[in-house]
């Protein structure tokens, strides 16, 4: 069952969820002024999402990497600078266009 509890109530009555998690296999979801911040599951259910989280990690990082085999460190380091310049870049001009929105002098 899902359950939703306030991070007070989880301090207040934490063995009372953990047993609910550990025997009813339960699923708390903690909340703070009234957002999800984190959840309690039972042991399975964590190793199966780190598992599977770890795998998945894993098969990413070897495709991501093997798109980069045949570059040079400086070649590599090229690349991310131009990357990261490209972002600022963007991110100054939508800072710009929300300044202009509102009716601010952009910033610099």
């Amino acid at each position: 069952m899902l359950r939703e509890a306030t991070a007070m109530n989880v301090r207040q009555n934490l063995g009372e969820l953990l047993n609910g998690v550990q025997y009813r296999h339960d699923n708390v979801v903690i909340t703070k002024a009234g957002k999800p911040v984190a959840a309690l599951v039972d042991m399975a259910t964590f190793e199966r999402m780190r598992r599977k989280n770890d795998g998945e990690f894993e098969r990413l990082w070897a495709q991501f990497a093997k798109g980069f085999e045949d570059l040079t460190d400086d070649e590599a380091q090229a690349l991310a600078d131009q990357a990261l310049k490209e972002a600022r870049e963007e991110i100054s001009a939508k800072a710009a266009l929300t300044s202009q929105a509102a009716g601010k002098p952009a910033p610099p």
